[in-house]
């Protein structure tokens, strides 16, 4: 295991200019996803803006072998959903984008839901209370915290609406690579684990199920599926530690903290 990187101050800048680019993203999509456009149409867009907009990067494209700038996780896909033509929006789905973007040399992460005009209330509730689980994980993060306190905040809250946490997949330092120390988890209990320290950077992610935690990998190897084919959502953002608390690099116009 490798140690965690302690971000400088001018490391830090570069770090919040791609994330404020990240954020950009997300803005130029909340116009452009619909029922009737296909995962690939929004793959393509995001390369475009990425790539002649904002003269940046999309870091997944190439990473392990991936083909696509995104992620895109319909209904009971909880993470990895490989964009496809054939694959069009329905007016009842919810979708999960999962963006990576280097400028500079530095990478920043997030994703969103986008619930279509015809979801069912309850698909409405699961992203309503993923996205306020990431937040209270946020939350927590301050110098001297512990990452199990993360994690025990997530779980917590989801538990109380039946949810569960999935737990093969978790949030991960970020900087100059995508994936750097520590792995953080959505669930866990309270003032356990590493200590935080001003200068970390990494994500909050967690991927939340209606049903059982359980997934499955499909032939692709890519597609990550609950195993009982109920719904999944995820919420994402990269984190900075600050000296007294945190700063959400890859905040997105009109979130409230």
């Amino acid at each position: 295991m490798n140690e965690v990187t302690i971000k400088s101050v001018d490391e830090i800048a570069l770090m919040r200019e791609s994330g404020k680019l990240l954020a950009q993203v997300f803005k130029m999509l909340d116009n452009f996803i619909k029922p009737g456009v296909s995962t690939l149409d929004i793959d393509s867009q995001v390369e475009s803006y990425i790539v002649n907009e904002l003269k940046a990067r999309p870091a997944s494209k190439g990473q392990y072998g991936y083909q696509y700038c995104l992620n895109s996780s319909i209904n009971e896909v909880v993470c990895h959903g490989v964009p496809s033509a054939s694959q069009i929006l329905k007016s009842t789905d919810i979708v999960n984008i999962d963006i990576t973007l280097e400028k500079n040399g530095f990478i920043t992460d997030s994703s969103k839901m986008y619930v279509m005009p015809d979801a069912k209330p309850d698909a409405r509730e699961l992203v309503k209370v993923t996205t306020e689980a990431m937040w209270l994980g946020i939350k927590t993060v301050k110098p001297g915290a512990k990452l199990g306190d993360i994690g025990f905040a997530i779980q917590n809250y989801v538990s109380k609406f039946g949810y569960t946490v999935v737990k093969e997949y978790c949030g991960h330092g970020i900087g100059r690579e995508m994936h750097e120390e520590p792995n953080v988890l959505h669930y866990g209990r309270p003032n356990t684990g590493l200590t935080l320290k001003e200068g970390m950077t990494f994500t909050i992610e967690p991927m939340i199920n209606q049903g059982t935690a359980r997934v499955k990998t499909k032939k692709d190897g890519w597609t990550v599926v609950t195993k009982d084919r109920k719904l999944s959502a995820q919420a994402e953002h990269t984190i900075l530690v600050t000296k007294d608390g945190f700063e959400v690099l890859t905040l997105r116009e009109g979130e409230q903290i």
